[in-house]
């Protein structure tokens, strides 16, 4: 396996973060990012994109609550069926943010 398969340090700790979120609860790419205190949004998605296939990704969204274009049906179906509160298919983020 190549040396850049492996999450970078970073990545871990990301995907360490986004296990602990409950089900029927969401955080932001952004707030993963504020509550390891390092690292931004995007680089949290990366993370996210490239090693997050083991965790509950669907649980991390934009800030507005918008998901992905990319996994959107998939992420919104898994939503809806934790009974995470939603309008249409974004996600009511007063209601649904873990705040860890």
């Amino acid at each position: 396996m190549a040396a850049d398969a492996l999450p970078t340090p970073f990545a871990e700790e990301v995907l360490d973060m986004v296990a602990t979120i409950p089900a029927g609860r969401v955080m932001a790419y952004s707030d993963v990012a504020s509550t390891l205190g390092r690292g931004g949004a995007r680089q949290v998605g990366q993370a996210l994109a490239r090693f997050g296939s083991g965790v509950p990704w669907w649980r991390v969204l934009r800030a507005d609550g918008s998901c992905a274009d990319v996994h959107r049906d998939e992420q919104v179906s898994r939503l809806r069926a934790e009974g995470v509160p939603m309008v249409s298919t974004r996600v009511d983020m007063d209601a649904a943010r873990w705040r860890p």
